[in-house]
């Protein structure tokens, strides 16, 4: 193509774009335009204030997150879209996610708009809009729904003890809470019952609990309880090798008794109503996850069990990663009482491994037939992840010893002790 052909395209491509301008008459300056739209430009806020250089790095944290989603894997369903939510949020004058809106105006009581979802949806960005099912409740509760729908507590079941491991392993959350309130922290109760539900290793518990207690802390939060599920294979090890002798990780433990379907289909029931009588905070969480499992165990619906193992589950990943992804900004997360969410943060699931692992021990001095204090650690609540640590480090010892299914046990036992104390902490605390 010729240089006249040229000049003749970028002619026509600038009359085109004359067109409105030509339309609006005297009413268009085009030097205020122009000036408006430089303003306008993001990229110039993003280097010349010191706001932008904070989103900036914000921004640069985003991408380091995607890196471990992609390449290294970790947790990718909810870290990737939590990353790029953060990414989303820390784009100057994008306005998708308005963190005022959410601390000033909806939880100030003297405002008119305190607790207003009409008020956010009409002064909202898409991304406040969607955070409204993360304040609700509303997708952690779905995400326990087809939690629910892909468990099988059938290990559990067959050995009830194991009920003990899961409830030990939520030492940490408790002793992380009392650990925080001490002055030099600086945490408030609520700020601190929510750091401490990280020591469950439960992404969606501890997003459900932030977002009642401490939405403030919910960005950084959720990082590092997502950010520990994922290093669990690095964390737990050296801990659960500390706490035992070689004699112990080589205990091999019977085959489990088969489970019928009627138990199945009965422990769900039995299980929500008893945890909602007991601590009724829990009910929604435990309400969903019990009922999702019913979808599974009843084999009458498997349109619906399959539906919320799959389609309605993996929306609701996208919606709840990325909104929580959007709260954290520059001013939330850039300061040191993150660094202190973090550092406490991976305390507190240590503890909560530990202690299973210790209750396992304590167990053994009145049981006949011991337990290998190795499953102790699957506790916490990163199924399937914890459980297959145990099994790793069982065969390290012993090539021929089997760990899984047993340590399947606490470590469904842990989804559900992790939601339980969620319900002691917000019935405390909310």
């Amino acid at each position: 193509m010729n240089s006249k052909k040229q000049i003749s395209i970028f002619a026509a491509l600038f009359l085109l774009c004359s067109l409105p301008m030509m339309a609006a008459g005297n009413d268009f300056d085009i030097t205020s335009g122009l000036q408006n739209f430089l303003n306008e430009m993001g990229i110039i806020a993003l280097f010349t204030t010191e706001q932008g250089l904070k989103q900036l790095v914000m921004i640069g944290i985003g991408c380091f997150l995607l890196y471990l989603a992609i390449k290294k894997e970790y947790e990718p369903l909810l870290l990737l879209p939590i990353a790029f939510g953060m990414i989303l949020t820390n784009l100057p004058g994008a306005g998708m996610f308005d963190t005022n809106l959410w601390n000033n105006e909806f939880l100030n009581h003297d405002s008119e708009y305190y607790h207003s979802y009409g008020h956010v949806m009409q002064k909202g960005g898409l991304l406040d809009i969607l955070y409204i099912g993360v304040k609700a409740g509303i997708y952690p509760c779905l995400i326990f729904l087809g939690v629910g729908a892909m468990t099988d507590f059938g290990p559990l079941i067959a050995n009830p003890k194991s009920l003990l491991l899961g409830a030990a392993a939520q030492i940490g959350i408790f002793a992380t809470f009392l650990v925080t309130q001490i002055d030099v922290f600086g945490f408030t109760a609520a700020q601190s019952a929510s750091i401490g539900i990280i020591g469950g290793a439960d992404g969606p518990t501890a997003i459900f609990l932030t977002s009642k207690l401490a939405p403030e802390l919910l960005g950084p939060i959720a990082v590092a309880a997502y950010s520990y599920m994922a290093l669990v294979p690095v964390i737990q090890p050296p801990i659960m090798r500390a706490l035992t002798t070689e004699a112990e990780r080589k205990i091999r433990m019977s085959q489990l008794r088969t489970v019928s379907k009627k138990e199945k289909i009965v422990f769900p029931v039995v299980v929500a109503v008893i945890v909602s009588l007991i601590v009724p905070s829990a009910a929604t969480l435990i309400g969903c996850l019990m009922l999702g499992n019913l979808f599974k165990e009843s084999g009458v619906v498997e349109r619906l069990s399959k539906a919320a193992q799959n389609e309605l589950n993996n929306i609701v990943v996208i919606m709840l990663g990325v909104t929580v992804g959007a709260t954290a900004s520059a001013e939330a997360f850039l300061n040191l009482q993150t660094i202190a969410i973090l550092c406490v943060g991976i305390v507190a699931f240590g503890i909560g491994s530990a202690s299973g692992v210790i209750m396992a021990k304590i167990m053994n001095l009145f049981l006949k037939e011991k337990i290998n204090p190795l499953i102790g650690s699957a506790g916490v609540s990163a199924v399937p992840m914890a459980a297959r640590v145990s099994q790793v480090e069982g065969q390290k010892a012993d090539p021929r010893n089997f760990l899984l299914m047993h340590a399947m046990g606490p470590n469904v036992a842990g989804v559900i002790g992790s939601a339980v104390a969620a319900g002691i902490l917000l019935s405390f605390l909310g």
